[in-house]
């Protein structure tokens, strides 16, 4: 099941009546390292009066905690989750650090705050689409070069990866769900004369700057 976190980590900032609310996102994959982020964000703003969090791991959001760290019950905490939960945005942790500026903004203003900090955050970062994919290796001879390559530009197939030498060998790699179909249009398109390697499954990501590997299994 594809899901969306960040790449990278970004940190973005807004004033509210003179208080500061600094938003630091970043990319976990376990509750402990969103402990040791939590850690080292109180860390460095020793002097802040909160830092509110809230994170979500699993690739479907099974776990998701979130604290107001002495602010009223309901108004940090969950606003920053629930920019999570509406991003649809999986492995990641909102730490959003107040620095207070001598004026109440009240209950609401407090929920209005901590969303746009979260969202404000989000914006400095990189989000990406993970998904379960199997890495393939097509082989051909160089007359079933056009056809393959015109097959994987019409499908967007991920290419990894291409060898000529006596044959050619291309490395791809497609959604789990995807791969049976895609067995099925190269044999149809080179009259069954590519062979189909098997390799290992992997998370991938497509960017602006190519295919991203994760968790190789």
């Amino acid at each position: 099941m594809p899901y969306k976190t960040v790449l990278t980590g970004g940190r973005g900032e807004i004033e509210e009546k003179k208080s500061r609310f600094i938003a630091t996102v970043r990319p976990v994959s376990t509750e402990n390292e969103a402990l040791d982020i939590i850690a080292a964000i109180r860390k460095e703003f020793w002097d802040a009066r909160h830092n509110c969090y809230a994170y979500t791991i699993g690739s479907r959001g099974e776990l998701q905690r979130c604290s107001d760290d002495g602010e009223p019950g309901g108004t940090a905490g969950r606003p920053i989750l629930s920019v999570l939960s509406g991003e649809e945005i999986r492995n990641c942790i909102i730490v959003v650090t107040r620095y207070f500026g001598g004026t109440l903004l009240g209950t609401g203003g407090l929920v209005r705050a901590y969303q746009s900090a979260a969202k404000e955050g989000l914006a400095h970062c990189t989000v990406i689409e993970r998904q379960e994919g199997q890495r393939l290796t097509v082989c051909t001879d160089y007359s079933g070069v056009g056809k393959l390559q015109f097959l994987m530009a019409t499908q967007n197939t991920a290419v990894l990866d291409s060898r000529y030498t006596d044959t050619v060998e291309i490395d791809v790699i497609l959604p789990v769900a995807k791969v049976s179909r895609f067995t099925e249009a190269v044999t149809e398109a080179t009259g069954a004369k590519a062979r189909i390697l098997t390799g290992r499954k992997a998370e991938f990501a497509a960017t602006d700057d190519g295919i991203l590997i994760f968790d190789e299994k």
